[in-house]
């Protein structure tokens, strides 16, 4: 995992704890730090995290080439 998915999976996660705190307390994190929902800081962390999203899509369909299993051999 490179640094680009490591700080998209980052905002996804916070991304994610946003929408808990929405669902479950309907207080949402990000637009009481930046201002409301219409700010532009708020806009633009709503955007990263959004793109973090479509970033970390792609994790979906990698290889997993390390999580193999190699064949045991057999000594008969």
């Amino acid at each position: 995992m490179n640094g680009i998915q490591r700080a998209a999976l980052v905002l996804t996660i916070i991304g994610a704890l946003n929408w808990g705190l929405i669902g479950l307390f309907q207080f949402d994190l990000v637009a009481s730090l930046f201002g409301g929902q219409d700010a532009f800081l708020s806009r633009l962390v709503y955007g990263l995290v959004g793109l973090a999203g479509l970033i970390n899509l792609g994790l979906l369909f990698k290889s997993n080439e390390g999580f193999g299993r190699s064949p045991e051999l057999r000594t008969e």
